[in-house]
């Protein structure tokens, strides 16, 4: 198998990401009446999107996953213990993997997921009038959705974007309470602002106490973000120039921005 390097890592990580070179070894036994093997669990958490399995000979376990914006094809051994990233060639050269992993990366999510997006409780960010609309998974204490809101203010400031900051508590032990400091303010707009511009220092202080309501706002909000297949923030669900649903995880390069954005 040939291996293909990864993009760099979001910040939602909880151990190394050892994917670089293809091989990677499983953190405990095979988990039991899960959908996938353990392993393949501790990858989503490092931000890597599993979107399903795959058919390929040789007797090997395929899944198709992404990467950002970076598809890839991911070999599960027998042991369920290793993975391997990489291109499955047969004796000419071909890749065993390529038609189905460009159908299942390019599969746009439905309009049912958009419902439940514009459902969910999000924090506008930018003119309600805007022309396009855009769903992040935010979390307070997350570096990469801090640098994003950053580089949107051009989009947010012309009136031609508004984000929807569909607020989570996943990297932090005080990231749910940060985030509830933001729903439970008087103006949350105002709020996820000051947690944005003192992200540095700190952002928002986090509340002493998390109401219910609140408490299951973010619970479903996380269980939306896990259902639509991400493991990490920021998470962005946007629709492309065709009316597509697409999505779009970690920090996007200055050129993915116009994708994700539109022209600036």
């Amino acid at each position: 198998m040939l291996s293909k390097a990864l993009p760099r890592p979001m910040q939602f990580s909880t151990v190394p990401l050892a994917l670089l070179m293809g091989v990677v070894m499983a953190t405990g036994a095979e988990a039991e009446d899960k959908a996938y093997p353990e392993i393949l669990q501790t990858i989503e958490q490092q931000g890597i999107r599993i979107l399903g399995e795959m058919q390929v000979p040789g007797g090997l376990r395929s899944f198709a996953a992404k990467a950002g914006a970076q598809p890839l094809a991911i070999y599960l051994t027998p042991d369920n213990q290793h993975v391997v990233v990489g291109t499955l060639v047969d004796a000419y050269g071909q890749d065993m993997a390529e038609d189905q992993l460009k159908k299942m990366v390019e599969q746009p999510l439905s309009e049912a997921a958009w419902t439940k997006l514009e459902a969910a409780t999000w924090v506008q960010d930018g003119d309600p009038d805007a022309p396009r609309i855009v769903y992040t998974f935010t979390d307070p204490n997350c570096p990469y959705c801090n640098r994003f809101w950053l580089a949107a203010r051009p989009w947010i400031e012309s009136g031609k974007v508004q984000l929807r900051h569909v607020m989570v508590g996943v990297i932090r032990q005080d990231s749910p309470a940060k985030a509830a400091a933001i729903l439970q303010a008087k103006s949350p707009e105002e709020a996820l602002t000051e947690n944005e511009r003192k992200h540095a220092d700190g952002g928002i202080h986090p509340l002493d106490r998390i109401d219910g309501d609140t408490a299951a706002k973010l619970d479903r909000n996380a269980t939306l973000m896990t259902e639509l297949g991400f493991g990490g923030t920021p998470a962005i669900v946007f629709k492309t120039e065709e009316g597509k649903i697409d999505t779009f995880a970690g920090m996007p390069s200055e050129a993915q921005m116009s994708t994700l954005l539109g022209p600036q």
